[in-house]
């Protein structure tokens, strides 16, 4: 290991982040992953999940004891922001080479990747990505291949070839230019013979893809990438100064001063449009970046040409919906657009796949879009979750800048055969606007329907129950909403946590964090007896995540006082809580459900109480009776699309709001049943819950966990068939048989 004083380059953007005494204690591997993490910590670098990194390291063979040089490379489908030392492959260098001779040519390419493994060093079952030979076999220690937007710019330029010689000649550098090729064996066998054309290069334009970059030392190769991205920046940045401040030919649609709430408006639309075949999860943004691009006059066509780096397409597909939307339309005329849109798309990504599919290729994948271009709005961007969701937009914010450079380094219309169209390459299937240069729609379908990224696909867990749908958990700060929430989160749903308590549903939400992703979960402030209040609600629901498909309510009141009269206030109060609020949450989701069209769920909270008539809860029994005959009339009016069900459970102590800590001294004093003043409030709870569990037939507490586990399945798929019904959750509370 070298570990040499290398001095920082004069940077303008980005930021040389190399710690010198942390990279001390650091080996071979140790500091790949750490010159790994540093370049993926920059969405300027290089995207997520997008480029590789590898290092050349001399390790002892344990079946020889011999040192033989291991080459170690970034796994398939890997993130290099977040890769640790176990997330690379590992193969005999000298193996990887010998592969060579076994070689057929280009049509025997996809061949060539189960060898791969062939070459693995002590067993190690990281799949090996498709760029490994184009690491293996450049001769140098330490290989850098970013996607750095500034890059890709240069590299889908019509004129980017000539545009990179004089980038050489302004900052002394030797960089090498090779036409288009799909990543694999034989671009890898291309890069060693222009390295070996070119003595003293000092990287590697891939037209149309990205950049390569290396260096002697683990340092002298970040510093190398740092170096040739920024000064890629300060080329670009030159010619934006000289073009002048407009973009993408100027805006031709303003960006609308209510955008954020039009977002929420449409998003519930969009979102069940487009989720037709599988439900997605939304994200938006009206970035300026964004609003730049949709708004211009530049910008159908440019979002119509495609996008040209490989790890941009494979999650933004070939190209964006773009939705024409006039300045002054109102929302009707935008959903009108949106399924002509819709329609005309799909029809389109058909056509584009029977275009190139053979006999071999992967099934047709669903054929909605997963960016949508709307000016005067800004970008919704959708995956399987929150995170995709997000990522997919950031993938078309890098082809935005991407355009953008491209455009910015024209100078005039290019004539005779593009740069990026090598000898295999149909120079027609090269098509170009204001200097950009797309890659053609059937490389694109190579990659995208390409054997090595469906492999990738089927290595992804399976999905859990309630993965892509979103869950409003009312009431969710505590009790039984808690365990709801805890439990959806668990079972892969987006869930927000709602309650009167605002302050309490975020640390709810924040808890979540311990069963899945932080993007996963938001938490709002919610009063069930106002609609206003229910409406911000669901619109903070939506503008987390696109949509709703699950609402469960668990908010409840039991009334109460001090000498067992129940005051008409407080009889009314507990009729618009438990009843009257019910039907407004119900009413207002409804109308977000129409919207979105997809299938839904409701799931209240009732009671055994509505059926077992007791002296002293006179109110609570009798709006617990309303609100399960209010599940059957819902359950009627919102057919087919949306289920209502509730579940009924028996007295739920343990955690419950409705269970301070004198209501709980009452009931025990009221039961004769002895405790201890200095218990917990915990402990007093158990011993009443103890008491309850007595008359029932199970002799078991009824926990919170029991009711989120009713409530769960009621609102997920396997319930999918049952609507207007109501689950006793009672403990086989005899008094409470249905008579």
């Amino acid at each position: 290991m070298t570990l040499e004083t290398v001095a920082s380059p004069s940077l303008t953007f980005l930021e040389d982040r190399w710690d010198s005494q942390q990279a001390a204690s650091l080996d071979e591997p140790g500091l790949l992953r750490y010159r790994s993490n540093l370049l993926g910590s920059d969405l300027r670098i290089t995207n997520f999940a997008g480029g590789n990194t590898s290092s050349k390291v001399t390790e002892i063979d344990p079946l020889t004891g011999e040192p033989v040089e291991v080459l170690w490379v970034k796994g398939s489908g890997g993130d290099l922001g977040s890769i640790q030392r176990t997330g690379f492959a590992t193969l005999y260098q000298q193996k990887l080479l010998a592969l060579e001779r076994l070689y057929k040519g280009v049509d025997a390419e996809d061949g060539m990747v189960p060898m791969y493994a062939l070459c693995a060093f002590r067993s190690n079952p990281v799949a090996a990505s498709i760029d490994t030979p184009l690491h293996g076999f450049l001769p140098f220690p330490h290989v850098d291949h970013l996607h750095p937007d500034w890059g890709i710019a240069l590299a889908a330029s019509a004129n980017g070839k000539a545009k990179m010689e004089e980038f050489n000649r302004e900052f002394n550098h030797s960089l090498v230019w090779l036409p288009w090729q799909r990543p694999g064996f034989e671009l890898g066998l291309t890069m060693r013979l222009a390295v070996c054309e070119n003595p003293g290069c000092d990287g590697i334009v891939l037209g149309g893809h990205g950049l390569f970059t290396w260096g002697q030392t683990q340092r002298q190769c970040y510093l190398n990438t740092l170096t040739v991205i920024d000064q890629i920046g300060q080329f670009i940045k030159r010619h934006a100064t000289e073009k002048g401040p407009i973009r993408f030919g100027g805006e031709i649609i303003p960006a609308r001063a209510a955008r954020a709430r039009l977002a929420v408006q449409i998003a519930p639309c969009l979102r069940g449009r487009v989720s037709a075949r599988n439900r997605w999860i939304s994200s938006f943004t009206d970035a300026p970046d964004v609003l730049q691009f949709v708004d211009s006059a530049h910008a159908r066509e440019l979002s119509f040409l495609g996008t040209s780096c490989p790890d941009h397409f494979i999650r933004t597909k070939i190209r964006p919906l773009f939705v024409p939307w006039p300045a002054g339309a109102d929302l009707a005329a935008l959903k009108l657009q949106i399924d002509l849109s819709l329609d005309e798309y799909r029809q389109q990504y058909r056509d584009y796949y029977h275009s190139f599919a053979t006999p071999d290729s992967p099934a047709l994948r669903d054929s909605s879009p997963t960016v949508v271009l709307i000016p005067g709005l800004g970008m919704f961007s959708f995956g399987k979750n929150k995170t995709e969701a997000r990522i997919v937009g950031e993938f078309y914010l890098n082809a935005i800048h991407v355009m953008e450079g491209a455009s910015l380094l024209s100078e005039g219309e290019v004539t005779g055969t593009l740069p990026q169209c090598g000898p295999a390459n149909d120079p027609a299937s090269f098509k170009v606007f204001t200097n950009y240069v797309a890659l053609p729609a059937i490389e694109a379908f190579r990659i995208e329907y390409w054997a090595m990224e469906e492999a990738k696909i089927r290595r992804q867990p399976p999905e859990k129950e309630l993965s892509r749908r979103i869950a409003l958990v009312v009431g969710g700060a505590s009790g039984i909403g808690r365990e709801v929430a805890l439990l959806a989160a668990a079972r892969g749903a987006h869930v927000v946590v709602a309650d009167r308590d605002e302050a309490a549903a975020a640390r709810v939400a924040d808890e979540l964090q311990t069963v899945t992703s932080r993007e996963f979960t938001a938490s709002t402030a919610i009063d069930i007896r106002s609609r206003e209040a229910i409406a911000q609600a669901l619109d903070a629901t939506v503008a987390a995540f696109g949509g709703l498909d699950i609402l469960i309510n668990t908010a409840a009141l039991f009334p109460s006082s001090s000498d067992g009269v129940i005051p008409d206030a407080l009889w009314a109060a507990t009729l618009d809580v438990n009843v009257t609020a019910n039907y407004l949450l119900a009413d207002q989701a409804a109308n977000l459900f129409a919207e979105q069209g997809l299938d839904a769920s409701i799931v209240l909270t009732s009671s055994a109480n509505a059926v077992v008539p007791k002296r002293g809860s006179e109110a609570y029994d009798v709006s617990k009776a309303a609100l399960s005959h209010l599940v059957r009339e819902l359950a009627v009016s919102l057919a087919p699309r949306v289920r209502v069900n509730a579940i009924s459970p028996a007295t739920v102590v343990k955690g419950s709001a409705m269970f301070p800590r004198d209501r709980v001294r009452a009931s025990l004093a009221r039961y004769n049943i002895p405790f201890d003043d200095a218990l917990s409030d915990d402990d007093l709870r158990n011993l009443l819950a103890a008491f309850y569990a007595r008359r029932t037939l199970t002799r078991q507490p009824i926990d919170p966990a029991d009711c989120a586990e009713a409530i769960l399945f009621l609102a997920g798929p396997r319930a999918r068939c049952t609507t207007g019904h109501l689950i006793p959750i009672d403990g086989g509370l005899t008094e409470a048989f249905l008579r």
